[in-house]
């Protein structure tokens, strides 16, 4: 029981940061599909720190330099889709798309070629933190990372500066009616850009939080596992509200745990179902949750919708 509440609290935290990202993204007018490769790209930025830090370098400087690393390179990678979608009016999807396919590949070409220029008989895309990932840790025999309170702190800080700051109601006009907006000076294209590196903020550290989850190694070929997607959804079944979005976390994060823990369940093992069914389980649910309730939610008007000055 314990192993499932802790894992419960990993994977909801790390889709907590991402949908949080993504809700930033959307509330400003622009649709972040790219949050896949910017989980990447954030993980990257966050091991190589791992990598190639000192021994010896203490917990704290540890932590906070990898979260600084991981959200820094979420945010420029973010750039990406802020250009194409605010500056040249792109197909926010199709970009999107491209940078969950360009992150992958990117990411395992760049640690491919550090591990090549390292060891030439190891070309491996694989990055090792095993005693660093031990400073992440609040507990030396528990699953419970630093990460987790600082989600907790993000989280109410989101909520705080979406509905009770300036930034944040600007923010959420740019994305329901960016044309009132501009009408009493809000300027629309930085608001959007503002939105979107928030994302790739959050998502970058999503990234982080993702590969120091349980493991003490990552190969970033395998990319984030689908995890941006599960994200979106639950964003979605959040109805891109930070605390509703952070009970939905809970849920995804309940399912995606159940394939590390369920053979520790008698009654799970009963059904005598195989490991990869619990593997599917949480992709399955966001399907169903996304038929049951994309219908009825009630996601920004002016999402997806290129802003244009001249029109009304």
């Amino acid at each position: 029981m314990i192993l499932l509440i802790q894992y419960t609290l990993l994977f909801a935290s790390v889709l907590l940061l991402v949908a949080l990202g993504g809700c930033f993204s959307e509330h400003s007018g622009v649709i972040n599909i790219g949050l896949e490769g910017i989980m990447v790209f954030g993980a990257l930025g966050g091991a190589l720190v791992m990598r190639y830090l000192p021994g010896g370098t203490s917990a704290v400087v540890i932590v906070c330099l990898c979260v600084c690393a991981a959200m820094l390179a979420g945010m420029i990678y973010s750039l990406l889709l802020a250009v194409a979608a605010v500056n040249f009016k792109a197909d926010q999807t199709l970009v999107g798309t491209a940078m969950n396919l360009l992150g992958t590949a990117a990411a395992t070409v760049i640690v491919k070629a550090l591990n090549t220029a390292a060891n030439p008989d190891n070309p491996s895309a694989t990055i090792q933190y095993v005693n660093e990932r031990k400073a992440f840790l609040m507990f030396d025999n528990l699953e419970f990372s630093w990460l987790m309170p600082l989600t907790l702190v993000l989280l109410i800080l989101a909520y705080t500066v979406l509905y009770k700051t300036r930034f944040g109601l600007r923010l959420q006009a740019c994305g329901e009616h960016p044309q009132a907006a501009a009408s009493v000076g809000i300027n629309v294209y930085k608001m959007r850009y503002a939105g979107v590196m928030t994302s790739g903020l959050l998502g970058g550290l999503g990234g982080l939080a993702y590969i120091t989850a349980g493991v003490s190694e990552w190969k970033f070929e395998n990319g984030v596992a689908g995890f941006g997607f599960l994200a979106l959804a639950v964003m979605i079944f959040g109805g891109w509200k930070p605390f509703r979005i952070a009970l939905a976390a809970l849920l995804f994060g309940f399912f995606r745990s159940l394939s590390n823990v369920y053979t520790g369940f008698d009654i799970l093992n009963q059904l005598n179902l195989p490991g990869t069914v619990y593997n599917m389980m949480p992709y399955i649910i966001s399907l169903i949750v996304l038929i049951l309730f994309s219908k009825n939610s009630a996601a920004p008007k002016a999402e997806g919708i290129p802003y244009d000055q001249g029109s009304r």
